[in-house]
């Protein structure tokens, strides 16, 4: 391969196969790598943050970068009715990010409520899993264990 200086680039590049952080824009790659990392991060540790009774009723929406007058700020969704305990517990999920990152990541959280309502599946399971056909042609299989093994299946798809 040979080495050679690509004009876009800021780095003198084997000719081939780039990796995608250096196509982009230089303003791209430091917002990225300052505000996506961390969020990344967050989401990826969450469980580990916050402990496993929060983890159930809430998650990072998003992260805002460092503000001069503001600092830094991490949005978070909580069902409803948990807000008091992610309330209190604002301050050691802000101790545990910030010893988790190594420096001070964030500086205030803010709370956002949805409805925790959960979405049941509206599918209904066919009531008739096999059909009439289909058991006409399971009963004609002449070995005992195949033709066994299909009717217990689709015993158990209709039940579920």
């Amino acid at each position: 391969m040979n080495i050679k200086f690509n004009s876009k680039q800021r780095y003198k590049s084997i000719q081939g196969l780039r990796s995608f952080k250096d196509t982009l824009p230089k303003e791209a790659k430091r917002i990225l790598n300052k505000k996506g990392e961390i969020y990344n991060n967050t989401l990826d540790n969450w469980k580990y943050i916050v402990g496993n009774e929060l983890f159930k009723v809430c998650y990072p929406k998003s992260f805002k970068g460092s503000n001069r007058v503001k600092g830094s700020c991490l949005n978070i969704m909580v069902k409803r009715g948990a807000e008091v305990d992610l309330e209190y517990s604002k301050g050691n999920i802000i101790k545990k990010m910030n010893a988790f990152f190594g420096y001070e990541v964030v500086q205030s959280i803010k709370l956002n409520t949805f409805d925790g309502i959960i979405e049941k599946n509206s599918k209904k399971s066919p009531l008739n899993a096999t059909k009439n056909k289909h058991i006409k042609d399971i009963t004609d299989i002449k070995n005992e264990k195949v033709r066994n093994s299909l009717l217990e299946l689709s015993k158990l798809y209709k039940k579920k």
